[in-house]
């Protein structure tokens, strides 16, 4: 019988080969499940409630704003302490409020402000948590696989966004978004057990010595001196601002643009999320055929298009199919982006960077989704929205014929940052 390992394998999978990965990933989906079926819920609503774009992008941005100023903080925690026990007191208190929510629900008491409040809260906390999260998740795996590793979390992410609004659709339709909060107060349970079942490696206990300020400076520091790591960075923004807020805004595009309802609204999110799915299954062999740098500038150029083709859709099957391929879009070029600052980072670093890259991506993702969704109350969405899309695709053009090195292929640093040593600034 000829052994596992001649057997084909889709290069994309490799990190399942480690059980510890493994268990976090299905943890993972298992919560984010319930954490779509909760946005759905409440996308549907708040926009059903108040008749405004504005009401449904502000909510999704309180939920990021945090970000602004909690993920160096976030980051800087991860790398001090037990990132596993770390990880798993901010399921817990997202586990809370998610109780909270369920119960309000329940006896109905919901509403917009609470919801308002709540997802602020969340956001903190999952702000705080994720760095220590991504982290968890590099240590792993081996380095070579860690844009493999990142690729994979998105798509359970997005393969939550399949699942998770399906099943929303069903449970809104039988017993209203009780239920629905309900389900995603016991996904949590999911990832408790999964990181009770991991063992990461041993870390070097010097590391956490540095001063909590120190070390979110240093994080700083590092990623500003770095000249790839700065235009990472500052493209995650535009991205954020400019073309991802087709994410938050679904419901008022289906509601509002197409005369649809919540059964259009998980239609939607769940095409995405097949899109972004069937993106992670392949980005391994992309990233090999064209090299991580090239494949960031052709799905960076791509994306705006496709933005652009998606808000001009006349009907809901249009939509469906145009969304599809964004989302795919999307993974490919959020995965190459955060891998890129990982991948140029010691390990000591990366829970820091990915606190840098969450606060980016949260700061411009909240101000993107609130102002495009006040602006398309007055002016409206799909005006809007291609406009976004339009500025995107031009700066992106002109960075290609500015600075075209940049769309090549590039070198890790992690070997030219010195570790923290007692004497370091």
């Amino acid at each position: 019988m000829p052994s596992s390992h001649r057997l084909p394998r889709l290069a994309s999978l490799r990190p399942f080969d480690h059980p510890g990965y493994f268990a976090v990933w299905l943890g993972a989906l298992v919560s984010n499940i319930g954490t779509w079926m909760e946005t759905v819920a409440m996308g549907v609503y708040v926009t059903q409630t108040t008749g405004r774009a504005e009401w449904t992008g502000g909510i999704v941005a309180l939920s990021f704003l945090p970000a602004v100023v909690l993920s160096p903080v976030g980051g800087a925690l991860a790398d001090r302490f037990d990132r596993r026990a770390y990880a798993a007191l901010g399921t817990l208190l997202q586990m809370a409020l998610a109780a909270v929510l369920t119960v309000l629900a329940f006896r109905g008491q919901l509403s917009v402000p609470i919801i308002g409040v709540i997802s602020f809260l969340n956001g903190c906390v999952s702000t705080l948590t994720y760095p220590a999260f991504s982290a968890l998740l590099a240590e792993l795996v081996p380095p070579d696989e860690l844009h493999l590793s990142t690729s994979l979390n998105s798509a359970q992410f997005n393969l939550g966004r399949i699942l998770g609004p399906t099943l929303a659709a069903v449970v809104l339709q039988a017993g209203g978004p009780a239920w629905a909060l309900l389900a995603n107060t016991l996904s949590f349970f999911a990832v408790l057990v999964a990181l009770s079942r991991v063992v990461p490696p041993a870390r070097d206990a010097a590391a956490k010595l540095e001063p909590l300020w120190a070390g979110i400076r240093r994080g700083i520091k590092v990623a500003r001196d770095d000249e790839d790591i700065s235009l990472v960075l500052a493209a995650t923004f535009f991205v954020a601002a400019l073309v991802a807020p087709f994410i938050g805004l679904v419901p008022v595009f289906a509601i509002r643009e197409l005369g649809q309802g919540a059964a259009a609204t998980s239609l939607l999110v769940t095409c995405q999320g097949a899109g972004a799915v069937t993106a992670a299954l392949g980005v391994g062999t992309l990233a090999e055929l064209f090299g991580q740098r090239k494949l960031r500038g052709y799905a960076a150029t791509t994306i705006a298009v496709l933005s652009g083709i998606y808000w001009m859709a006349p009907t809901l099957q249009v939509a469906a199919v145009c969304i599809f391929f964004l989302g795919a879009n999307y993974l490919v070029l959020m995965s190459s982006l955060s891998a890129s600052c990982q991948n140029r980072m010691p390990r000591e670093l990366q829970a820091r960077m990915g606190s840098l890259y969450s606060m980016v991506l949260g700061a411009g993702y909240a101000l993107g989704v609130w102002f495009q969704g006040a602006l398309a109350d007055r002016v409206g969405l799909r005006f809007v929205t291609l406009s976004t899309s339009a500025i995107f695709l031009a700066l992106v053009l002109t960075t290609r014929l500015l600075r075209p090195a940049r769309f090549e292929n590039e070198h890790t640093l992690q070997a030219e940052v010195q570790p923290f040593s007692d004497n370091a600034h």
